[in-house]
């Protein structure tokens, strides 16, 4: 090593030592009307920012520490009014420490059941095999009887719009729009409905009622068109969430089943 590099070396090693005594001291544990503030909520503060991005810094421990020193004063002045002994304010502090402990638990639960790539890759073929190939534009009339949708099927074989006989529809949704329910797949229907959808060809409606859970229903056919689904690695953040939230709803089903409630 030359002299010109080793008197480099030392002067980055003296701003490297200064720096870290900038950032010790910045960071370093006060008093507030003599309470001392832990130096673990400071060092929680300070991770959470570094989470978000933020690179450590002077300026950033100075930020945090004062964030502290404020909670610290605020908090002094709400115990001093006695805040923390009123019984509704006790039950918010309680019911904030279970969802912390919550959120912990569920937090590792995921962590020690990681949702693998072959997991997602079969949800994803099932929910293709599921929704087919084919999405469907559709209309529909919806009615309290059978005798009422009996008698829009008669009107439309006598000429009259279907957008127009749509008015009569109990269905709020759909109603307005000339019974139109845009472009979707048959499984988002209910059986009755998506069976009967299916059997018809573009421009046809239903020559009988289709009872459902809802209630009578004439439905028309617009068009069809190839369903398109995102690829895989699209889908993937969106599949891995409701495998996770599949996962946790077992977790909770599994503890409540062996709860013993009086």
């Amino acid at each position: 090593m030359t002299r010109i590099s080793f008197k480099l070396s030392v002067v980055a090693l003296i701003a490297a030592m200064a720096a870290g005594s900038v950032l010790a001291q910045s960071a370093a544990p006060s008093k507030v009307n003599g309470k001392p503030i832990p130096k673990n909520q400071i060092d929680f503060f300070i991770a959470a920012q570094k989470a978000q991005g933020r690179p450590d810094s002077p300026d950033l421990r100075n930020a945090v520490r004062e964030e502290v020193i404020r909670r610290q004063v605020l908090m002094q002045e709400a115990q001093k009014q006695g805040l923390d002994k009123k019984s509704d304010v006790q039950t918010k502090m309680e019911m904030a420490r279970e969802g912390i402990l919550i959120n912990t638990l569920i937090e590792g639960y995921v962590k020690a059941h990681p949702i693998s790539d072959d997991m997602v890759k079969k949800e994803y073929e099932g929910v293709k095999a599921q929704l087919g190939d084919k999405e469907y534009k559709v209309r529909h009339i919806l009615v309290e009887t059978e005798a009422e949708a009996t008698d829009i099927i008669a009107k439309l074989k006598k000429g009259e719009k279907f957008e127009t006989l749509a008015a009569s529809s109990k269905d709020p949704g759909s109603k307005d729009k000339g019974g139109d329910l845009g472009w979707t797949a048959p499984n988002a229907y209910v059986k009755p409905f998506a069976d009967a959808l299916q059997k018809l060809k573009a421009g046809q409606y239903t020559d009988t009622p289709v009872k459902s859970e809802f209630g009578y229903h004439v439905i028309q056919l617009d068009d069809t068109r190839a369903l398109k689904l995102p690829a895989f690695d699209e889908a993937k953040p969106q599949i891995q969430q409701r495998l996770q939230q599949q996962l946790v709803e077992k977790l909770v089903m599994d503890l409540r089943s062996k709860a013993k409630v009086e």
